[in-house]
Parts: structure tokens; C-alpha cells; sequence
């Protein structure tokens, strides 16, 4: 229903922006999903500092430091630009919207709220390494947050993200995928942990994370 909703907005800007009748073709709106076989994420032991990687498949990853222990949790997300429903490397970018299904939360009840950090980054090849988790070793190339904040609201929901900023800046960069890591925002934060939906099943093109990009 979420993504549904999102569509229909984004016919009704495209209207808005296609209505000027000065004969410029309408921006395109194309819709990616992520690729399964790369998503993933990688959790940092509070004690030991030894990072656990998973990646391929996984149904669902996870971000944020959970509240029992303190282990801290960044998902990668890995979405093709190229192909099909990919995005022109001369295109335009109007906007980028990152849709996601948030399946759990912890603590749960959540009080207050997770602040939620999305960096840009180049993991490649597309094979997640340990120091992929560092924001030195594997710098962000842009990055933004998510306002407002991850909320009790938020779980079993979509949250529609806009990543237009990092979008653009992939497309400056010529990079073929569109890859980001989602981590609890930098500071003194209260822990908290989000799983989102990564599912393979029949379901995917409904509740896996997608990438909704509006361009010329």
C-alpha cells in the first residue's frame, strides 16, 4: 500500500513538473529493486572489536547497537544502476527516494527514537569485508540522515527516505551501483536496533528495499 501511495505522489510531481508546456519531454521515473545477492551487514562484538559479516540472501539486515549487547549493527544495501530499469549515466537527477519495510525494532516498545545515518560508499567488488563496517577505511562519499528519526511508528511500516543528495552524487561519480550503508547516527545516542525486510520470497517486489529515481 505504502509503495502504492508513493507512485501515485510521484505521478502527481511529475504532472507538476511536465505541466509548464514549455515541450520538454517528462522526467522518467524508474523503480530498483536491491540485489539480493549483495545486501548484508556486518556486526562490530563491543568486546572483541571482530567483525561478523553476512551477506547473500540473507531475508532481512540490521542497523543499529543492540540495546542488551551493545553490539553494533551496519546494513549495506546494493542496488544495479545499469540495465533495464537502471539510471543513464548523462541523466539528470530530479530526486531519489529509498523505500524500506522496517520488520522489527528493538527495544521494543521503542522509547523515544533511533537516529538513523545513511552514507554513501563503493563496496567493491560487491564482496562485504570487514572494514567495509569502518567509516575511516571505507569512507562515505556523501551521506545524509533520516528526519525525522526512526520512531515506534515506524515498525512494521515503510519509511520512504530521500537519498536524492547521495544519488546525485553517485551519478557525479559515474559509479554502476548505487550502494549505502545504514548505521545509528555518530554520537551519544540511545542504543537501538532496526531489522529491515531483504526478503527473497514472493513478496520482494512489495516489501525488499527499493530505489525510486526520478530523472531527465
Amino acid at each position: 500500500m505504502k509503495r502504492t501511495l508513493l507512485a501515485a505522489m510521484m505521478v502527481f510531481a511529475l504532472l507538476a513538473l511536465s505541466g509548464c508546456g514549455d515541450g520538454n519531454p517528462p522526467p522518467i521515473v524508474t523503480q530498483i529493486l536491491s540485489d539480493p545477492a549483495f545486501d548484508g551487514d556486518i556486526v562490530q562484538d563491543p568486546l572483541s572489536g571482530a567483525f561478523t559479516v553476512t551477506q547473500g540472501n540473507t531475508q532481512s539486515v540490521f542497523a543499529g547497537i543492540h540495546p542488551v549487547t551493545g553490539a553494533e549493527y551496519r546494513a549495506f544495501l546494493d542496488f544495479p544502476l545499469t540495465g533495464a530499469n537502471g539510471v543513464p549515466g548523462n541523466a539528470v537527477i530530479v530526486s531519489a527516494i529509498l523505500d524500506i519495510e522496517i520488520n522489527s525494532i528493538l527495544p521494543q516498545p521503542l522509547i523515544g527514537t533511533i537516529p538513523i545515518r545513511i552514507d554513501l560508499v563503493s563496496f567493491q567488488p560487491p564482496a562485504l569485508v570487514g572494514t567495509d563496517f569502518d567509516r575511516t577505511i571505507q569512507p562515505a562519499l556523501a551521506t545524509a540522515t533520516i528526519i525525522p528519526p526512526i520512531s515506534q511508528a515506524d515498525f512494521g511500516n515503510h519509511v520512504s527516505l530521500d537519498v536524492t543528495s547521495l544519488m546525485e552524487e553517485a551519478q557525479r561519480l559515474g559509479l554502476a551501483n548505487f550502494q549505502v550503508r545504514i548505521l545509528e547516527d555518530l554520537g551519544i545516542v540511545s542504543p537501538g536496533l532496526i531489522e529491515i525486510n531483504d526478503t527473497t520470497g514472493a513478496n520482494r517486489p512489495i516489501l525488499a528495499p527499493l530505489l525510486q529515481v526520478t530523472y531527465f
